[in-house]
C-alpha cells in the first residue's frame, strides 16, 4: 500500500496504485503522485482578473454542489440519486480548492432548487456543466498565473466528464 496525493485538490488516497481519477475532485490519474513527491500548491498571487474569476468559480461550484445535494435527495430514480450524490461531492471539492486559493476560512451556505423527475435534474445538470465548462475555458485563457490556469483547465476536463454522464442518461 502507498499514500498518494492529488496535485489538484491536495487530498490523500491510500492504495496499491493510483486511482484512474482522483476520488475527491475527479482529476485525471496524471495528477496523482506518491504523496512524498506530490506538489499541491494553493498559495498563489491573484491578479484582479484571476481573483474575479476564482471568486465566480467558487460560486459556480457552491451552486452546483447545492443543486446536486437537492437532486440526490429528491430525484425519482435510484441510480440518479447515486449519480447526484457523487457529483455533489466532486463539486464541493472543487469549491474547496477555490476556497483554498482565495484563503477563505469558510464559504456561505447555498441552497438550490431541483426537481423530482430525474430527467429534469439531468437536463439541469447538463446546462450547469456546459455553463461551467465555457466559463472555465474563458477563465483559463485569461489567467496569467500558471497554477490558476492549470486548475481551470483540469476542471474543464472534469466537468466535461460530468457533461458526458448526463448526456448518456438523457439519450
Amino acid at each position: 500500500m502507498k499514500l498518494w496525493r492529488c496535485e489538484i485538490c491536495g487530498d490523500p488516497y491510500i492504495g496499491s496504485s493510483p486511482p484512474y481519477n482522483c476520488p475527491f475532485c475527479g482529476a485525471d490519474k496524471r495528477y496523482i503522485k506518491e504523496a512524498k513527491e506530490a506538489d499541491a500548491v494553493f498559495d498563489v498571487e491573484l491578479n484582479e482578473v484571476d481573483r474575479k474569476n476564482v471568486e465566480h468559480a467558487l460560486q459556480v461550484e457552491l451552486s452546483n454542489a447545492a443543486f446536486y445535494a437537492c437532486a440526490a435527495n429528491k430525484t425519482d430514480d435510484a441510480e440518479g440519486k447515486l449519480l447526484f450524490k457523487a457529483l455533489r461531492k466532486v463539486e464541493a471539492e472543487h469549491a474547496s480548492v477555490w476556497k483554498k486559493i482565495l484563503k477563505l476560512d469558510r464559504v456561505p451556505q447555498v441552497n438550490e432548487p431541483c426537481h423530482v423527475r430525474n430527467t429534469e435534474n439531468l437536463e439541469d445538470s447538463h446546462t450547469r456543466e456546459a455553463r461551467a465548462i465555457e466559463f472555465y475555458k474563458k477563465a483559463a485563457a485569461e489567467s496569467e498565473n500558471a497554477r490558476v490556469k492549470e486548475l481551470f483547465e483540469v476542471f474543464v476536463e472534469v466537468e466535461t466528464d460530468h457533461l458526458k454522464l448526463s448526456e448518456e442518461r438523457l439519450e
